[in-house]
């Protein structure tokens, strides 16, 4: 199985960025360990801090990837041009959010790409990255 890990905007920051929310742990770091840990699985990852390349890169995952686990950070709750491409590319992607989107700021609590996704894990830490790998895999 192959799996992409696509990573919004700020997410490059993890490790350094609110610590008290997102924790001191790098994302890069943890996605590098987590490969080890699916060992059937061919994961890559990628980060831009650019809607349109996210979506760029969602529509260069048909074809090559059988899911996608997509932090879009907060585009989340701004893009529907990010959820119509979730939608458009006929691959199975879980979104992820490290803090509980829910009990943040109000603006936070509606996902656009949520509604487009498979399955949406939130509030999980790091951790909610290999739930949605797990996930995917079970899917």
């Amino acid at each position: 199985m192959r799996i992409l890990i696509l990573n919004g905007p700020n997410l490059n920051l993890i490790g350094k960025r609110e610590p008290e929310i997102y924790g001191n742990q790098s994302l890069d770091v943890f996605l590098d360990a987590m490969k080890t840990r699916f060992d059937g699985c061919e994961i890559d990852k990628f980060q831009t801090n650019h809607e349109g390349v996210l979506i760029d890169k969602l529509h260069e995952a048909m074809g090559k990837y059988d899911g996608i686990v997509m932090n879009p950070g907060g585009y989340a709750h701004t893009s529907i041009a990010l959820a119509d491409a979730v939608k458009a590319i006929g691959i199975p992607v879980v979104e992820v959010h490290i803090s509980n989107i829910y009990e943040r700021e109000e603006y936070r609590h509606h996902s656009y790409t949520a509604e487009a996704a498979v399955h949406s894990i939130s509030g999980h830490g790091l951790e909610g990255y290999a739930e949605a790998v797990n996930y995917l895999i079970k899917y």
